[in-house]
């Protein structure tokens, strides 16, 4: 009997418990508010904030101010020097790192022993619950998972505590069960130099019978093209011949989709994607008719959304979940099980569905051009590089954005820095395509367009191969939780990436 079949019977009890989102969304969110509040009543940040006298979500609202990571940073430094009760009860031992802010390289998020079970692991699950139900013939389980991780280190050198990546501590923490069906071990997994772990992945695993990834999709791909140098096969279908399923995230798949279908020529092959940052596990690709996610509601997560025209105002209106309307651009606020409370998280989304709740993540807070008044997101610029690559028969490995504030001749564009798994035919043709479906896409940056007043044509430049992989690799990150900037409002990184360009 197929094994998959007989294990996948025991998620069908969470199966039927994510239909129930579209039922009962606001029920299921309001359970999670009680016991998030209920149960830091008594932390140093709770009595701070009167949890214990909190009522509703309304009295939540009043009485606690949105957060940055600047704001918690402090409460953060004294948890990470050992002290509990703090954000969360107890005490916390690992803190997953992640890119940073203005005034950091890096953010640190607590993530609670409470956080690492019933939010990034319950994720990891419910991606393989969801996959199950839609694939019912699946043979997932006859093999083994090549999961792509990070590294961590001792976090101040206190007893049983870690800083790292997210990934790296969920490897670090997962059950030897889980251990029992993925690969590579967790001394390759867990390895700090990114290129000698792709390496030793890449020989470790071309024997192994590989039913599944999961992984940000710009590393794995890295891992994949290894395993096909070492093997000299033109497809991974010939190096793991019952691989099914890839579970993506971190950032968009849009340019990497064509570059997977390379690779992988299987028409038994499927993409998943999903939402699972170091602050939470927030969405899962549960209907592969559609791109856009679930919102995963019954975690340790509970959900405000802030329209985007309220960014940046001293006393933004945000709203609970059930007060979101389909199409329009929010930034993402939690409160976790993790001890992060009306916590901004950085990233915008839009609604598609309210039943169940599902969204498209369109881009960050922080990672757009508005140099202009043009309000260009990423969401806009992973479509507009789709028909390009569509048109032009072109494809794109990795890219950034950035304005041209004005030239020796007072012109204004934005210009792109872009590297090519395949060139198109003629760069100005795929500058031209690019340029006119932004303009359709997004009715702000059209009019900034309109007869060149404002805005030129828009500019891209080639980047040699690697480009990308060696500015991360110059700043030490190297890494599933390290991305190229997409946009960007300054030119901080276009200049720095133009002059290594130059370099070559």
């Amino acid at each position: 009997m197929n094994s998959t079949r007989l294990i996948g019977k025991l998620f069908v009890p969470r199966q039927k418990a994510i239909d129930s989102y579209a039922v009962k969304p606001a029920e299921i969110q309001h359970k999670v508010f009680r016991h998030l509040i209920t149960k830091a009543a008594d932390t140093e940040w709770g009595v701070h904030h009167n949890y214990a006298q909190i009522q509703n979500y309304e009295e939540y609202r009043q009485q606690v101010p949105v957060q940055t990571y600047d704001d918690i940073k402090p409460y953060v430094e004294r948890m990470r020097h050992g002290e509990s009760d703090v954000l969360w009860p107890g005490k916390i031992g690992w803190y997953a790192k992640s890119s940073g802010t203005t005034n950091d390289k890096s953010k640190f998020i607590p993530v609670s022993k409470e956080g690492l079970h019933d939010v990034h692991y319950a994720g990891g699950a419910d991606c393989v619950a969801s996959y199950l139900r839609n694939y019912p013939e699946s043979r997932f389980f006859s093999g083994k998972g090549l999961i792509l991780g990070g590294s961590h280190a001792p976090n101040y050198n206190l007893k049983d505590s870690l800083v790292g990546d997210l990934s790296a501590i969920l490897i670090q923490n997962v059950s030897p069960l889980v251990n029992f069906i993925r690969v590579p071990s967790k001394h390759i997994a867990l390895l700090s130099d990114f290129e000698e772990k792709m390496e030793k992945i890449a020989r470790s695993t071309i024997n192994v019978n590989v039913t599944n990834l999961s992984g940000v999709p710009s590393w794995m791909l890295a891992v994949l093209k290894r395993v096909l140098e070492i093997t000299g096969k033109t497809g991974l279908e010939e190096v793991w011949p019952n691989l099914e399923v890839f579970f993506h995230g971190g950032i968009s798949f849009v340019p990497y989709r064509e570059l997977y279908k390379q690779l992988i020529c299987s028409d038994k092959m499927h993409y998943v994607e999903t939402y699972n940052a170091s602050e939470g596990f927030f969405g899962v690709q549960t209907d592969p008719t559609t791109s856009s996610m679930t919102l995963m509601i019954d975690y340790g997560v509970f959900y405000e959304f802030m329209p985007m025209e309220e960014f940046g105002k001293d006393n933004p209106q945000v709203v609970p979940l059930e007060g979101v309307e389909l199409n329009k651009n929010y930034a993402m606020l939690i409160s976790t099980t993790c001890g992060l409370w009306r916590y901004m998280i950085g990233d915008t989304v839009k609604f598609t569905n309210k039943k169940p709740y599902q969204f498209v993540i369109t881009g960050r807070t922080k990672h757009y051009i508005n140099a202009f008044g043009e309000e260009l997101i990423v969401d806009n610029a992973e479509k507009g590089l789709a028909r390009a690559c569509a048109e032009t028969g072109a494809h794109v490995l990795d890219y950034t954005a950035a304005p041209v504030f004005m030239d020796a001749n007072a012109k204004c564009r934005h210009q792109w820095l872009i590297e090519f798994e395949k060139k198109p035919d003629s760069l100005a043709h795929f500058a031209d395509v690019l340029d006119k479906a932004l303009q359709e896409i997004n009715s702000d940056y059209e009019a900034k367009r309109y007869k060149n007043v404002t805005l030129q044509p828009l500019e891209v430049i080639p980047a040699r191969v690697n480009l990308f992989h060696d500015w991360l690799k110059n700043k030490g990150k190297l890494g599933g939780q390290h991305k190229v900037p997409r946009l960007s409002n300054t030119r901080e990184y276009m200049d720095e990436l133009i002059l290594l360009n130059n370099e070559e």
